[in-house]
């Protein structure tokens, strides 16, 4: 056998473990989950933070309407914007819904068409259609909303942090379910980075690296889901997406691209019967309790 023959071999043989150890790597990737998971209503009950955050904030954006308005109002407010929770999308939104309840009370300030004879129930069913028109008849610009909404966490946050961690409360189980989890875990919100990184770690206890955090101003939902599956650390993984929003649920349905992922709708989050009962009618639905949730994680 000559010299060339024998280096030959010698350099093939080097290879083999290369090739084994890529293989070995490949199975690595290929097992295990990634759960994707929504932050207020799956995670954390926020509503009653938002919910006197937007008070806070309507007072800033619309001193004048709040003239004369006691206390007691303000209370009925806040209860009204628990029932109204399931509605919003994006935070911005809350102060749309505190001044909108204002209008229902105080026909005197009524600059909307839609105020008078609305009902609570009716906004529940119709918000989509309420709120470009509302937006349009105050003139108001989301952006500047969302701006001023995130300043007036943060002046609360900056001034009272334990008064504003103690406005918002992890569901039961769901810390420990984080803190341990076997998975790959991501945050997909609607909510601004900066605030579920603060309540992750002062009050769950637990620090997710912020590059797994996707918020606010990160994209669409669906575009985020799309740029999961198609990182390749992430190839062959079994994809779970858990939301408490069915709106968001069925944005992921009408994508051909993303039927990949098992679908969750947390039944314990802000979502109303009437739509728990709709999820039921999609076969990619699959409907979540809170303790099967904590068990998936783990």
């Amino acid at each position: 056998m000559t010299q060339k023959h024998q280096q030959q071999i010698r350099r093939s043989q080097d290879l083999l473990p290369e090739r084994k150890t890529e293989s070995q790597r490949k199975k690595t990737r290929m097992a295990g989950d990634l759960y994707a998971l929504d932050f207020d209503g799956v995670l954390c009950d926020s509503c009653g933070e938002s919910s006197l955050s937007a008070v806070k904030a309507a007072k800033i954006r619309w001193p004048s309407l709040f003239d004369g308005v006691d206390s007691s109002l303000e209370e009925w407010i806040v209860d009204q914007m628990h029932i109204l929770r399931p509605v919003v999308e994006t935070g911005y939104e809350n102060l749309l819904l505190v001044r909108l309840l204002l209008e229902l009370q105080m026909p005197s300030i009524r600059k909307s068409s839609v105020a008078d004879g609305l009902t609570i129930e009716a906004i529940l069913n119709n918000w989509s259609q309420l709120k470009p028109i509302i937006m349009k008849e105050w003139n108001e610009d989301r952006d500047a909303l969302i701006d001023l909404f995130g300043r007036v966490r943060d002046n609360w946050m900056q001034t009272d942090l334990s008064g504003w961690i103690g406005a918002n409360r992890f569901y039961p189980g769901t810390g420990d379910a984080l803190r341990f989890a076997s998975s790959q875990v991501y945050i997909v919100t609607t909510k601004q980075s900066r605030f579920a990184d603060a309540l992750l770690r002062e009050l769950a206890g637990v620090t997710i690296p912020s590059e797994k955090i996707y918020g606010l101003g990160t994209g669409p939902k669906v575009e985020v889901l799309k740029k999961l599956q198609a990182m390749p650390e992430h190839e062959g993984l079994t994809l779970h997406f858990v939301e408490d929003r069915l709106a968001t649920l069925k944005n992921v349905i009408k994508e051909p691209a993303l039927d990949r992922w098992n679908l969750y709708l947390g039944r314990w989050g802000y979502n109303t019967e009437k739509e728990r009962e709709e999820a039921q009618s999609f076969s990619r639905i699959h409907m979540l309790d809170l303790p099967d949730f904590c068990k998936k994680l783990k």
